[in-house]
């Protein structure tokens, strides 16, 4: 059996493709088929739609409003880890898709090097494109880098060790863990893959990536929709990452670095500029109200 896990925010067609990639995949892996079960959870309460989706393969799961991407796969996390806490989960964008006969390997991977907690995939964009290889972190600067480039190694090996890697397409073996694993609710959207990475790393645990498995994705096709909130969204995450995976310094580097761009491009670029002074600000809010 494999979980998959995906959130929905008003993508009813986009989950319908990510579904029919799945079940193509799992009917054509063996001649007896995969086992899996889709758990949607619904962001958006008021997309009855979505529900139209439900079989006994598929679980709709309404959230009481839109709470996040991370928090939304905490409910999909906690209910699989109830149903089976030996499972193997797959998270998976919305405007994400699998390429084809790819889905064998995922079921026999963790068989195969069990040494591994977190499993990431390689991207493409919907152009065939690399969109994500390996993600890097340079803790003394505060920059985060997205790989974009096949390694000699990922090129050679069933998997590279990475410090994290995009929730886009995340597998976890849940039976490596303890006790359920869950991504930081103080995140809304952005950087918490990163962060969930980083937090299991520092706790011991290991994090891959690998080329067997590809996923395609249309970048952005959600988040896209409102280009502003997307801005301060990811100045809020990137600030908290920072805050909570760096020194002090280099955390209050980039808080003013930040703040004083916004304050000089502000008749520039008065809206966005706007959004990105809002997003130090809720930053500063979480922090300080603690």
């Amino acid at each position: 059996m494999i979980y998959w896990i995906t959130v929905n925010y008003y993508s009813t067609e986009l989950i319908q493709r990510l579904i029919d990639s799945i079940v193509e995949t799992c009917h054509g892996a063996s001649p007896q088929g995969i086992n899996y079960q889709i758990i949607i959870i619904n962001n958006s309460p008021d997309d009855l739609s979505i529900h139209r989706l439900k079989s006994p393969s598929i679980s709709v799961f309404d959230a009481p409003e839109n709470i996040g991407f991370g928090r939304a796969c905490n409910i999909g996390l906690t209910w699989v880890y109830q149903q089976d806490s030996q499972a193997i989960v797959w998270l998976i964008n919305p405007d994400a898709y699998l390429s084809e006969n790819y889905l064998s390997p995922a079921i026999n991977f963790f068989k195969s090097y069990p040494e591994l907690s977190i499993l990431g995939t390689v991207i493409y964009n919907n152009k065939g494109e690399l969109e994500f290889t390996e993600g890097q972190f340079h803790r003394k600067t505060g920059i985060i880098r997205i790989g974009n480039q096949l390694s000699e190694i990922l090129q050679n090996q069933p998997y590279q060790l990475t410090e994290w890697v995009s929730g886009c397409s995340l597998l976890i073996n849940l039976k490596k863990f303890r006790e359920c694993p869950q991504f930081d609710p103080n995140y809304f959207l952005y950087y918490e893959d990163f962060d969930f990475c980083l937090r299991y790393l520092n706790q011991g645990y290991q994090i891959g990536i690998t080329s067997q498995m590809q996923v395609f994705h249309e970048t952005s096709s959600i988040t896209q929709r409102n280009p502003n909130l997307k801005l301060q969204y990811s100045i809020y995450s990137y600030l908290l990452s920072l805050h909570k995976h760096t020194s002090k310094a280099v955390s209050l580097y980039w808080l003013f670095r930040i703040s004083f761009i916004g304050l000089i491009t502000i008749l520039i670029t008065p809206q966005k500029s706007w959004y990105k002074l809002k997003g130090v600000v809720n930053f500063i809010v979480k922090i300080y109200q603690k």
